[in-house]
């Protein structure tokens, strides 16, 4: 049976039941984000998703002067030696022993070329003799070779499918 002090202690609680009861509500708020957060990271914040890209390792670099730039071109106007201005995507890496690597992301798929260059003075150009030789490192994708000229877009294209590519690139000096 209830009775006027049953009653009151019911409803009117006191200011210290109250803190009471607001500090336990506040701890089970607390204790059920912090499960849920348990149980959700290892399935989503920790998870290693390779992400579409091009990875680009570039090999036999012949010193630590200078920097290697990386150059991808989505079609044959400015290929290969004005890369500033053509290229779609240009990277550039301070150089710390004898290979370097890039990753293009956000590349859609399609045919695409890539020129890289040891620009050894940081000029932003590769450098040749009076003969038009190069002083500096170069490489190209597809292995794309040198003969009189730089290669062509057509011959250092590659087709990319959008998913994750890997390739490697030797310079030549």
């Amino acid at each position: 049976m209830l009775n006027n002090n049953n009653l009151y202690k019911l409803f009117f609680r006191t200011t210290e039941q109250s803190e009471k009861l607001c500090f336990s509500r506040n701890s089970l708020r607390l204790l059920f984000w912090l499960a849920i957060s348990l149980v959700w990271l290892p399935t989503n914040g920790f998870a290693q998703t390779e992400c579409p890209s091009i990875n680009v390792k570039i090999q036999n670099i012949g010193n630590n002067s200078g920097v290697i730039a990386c150059a991808i071109f989505e079609s044959e106007e400015g290929f290969p030696s004005k890369f500033i201005k053509y290229a779609s995507k240009i990277m550039l890496t301070q150089i710390s022993g004898r290979d370097a690597s890039f990753e293009f992301s956000d590349i859609k798929p399609g045919r695409y070329a890539i020129a890289v260059i040891h620009d050894e003075n940081r000029n932003g150009k590769l450098d040749k003799n009076l003969f038009g030789i190069p002083k500096e490192g170069y490489g190209f994708s597809s292995d794309a070779e040198v003969t009189m000229s730089a290669p062509s877009f057509s011959d250092a294209v590659f087709s990319y499918d959008g998913g994750h590519l890997q390739m490697t690139i030797s310079l030549n000096y």
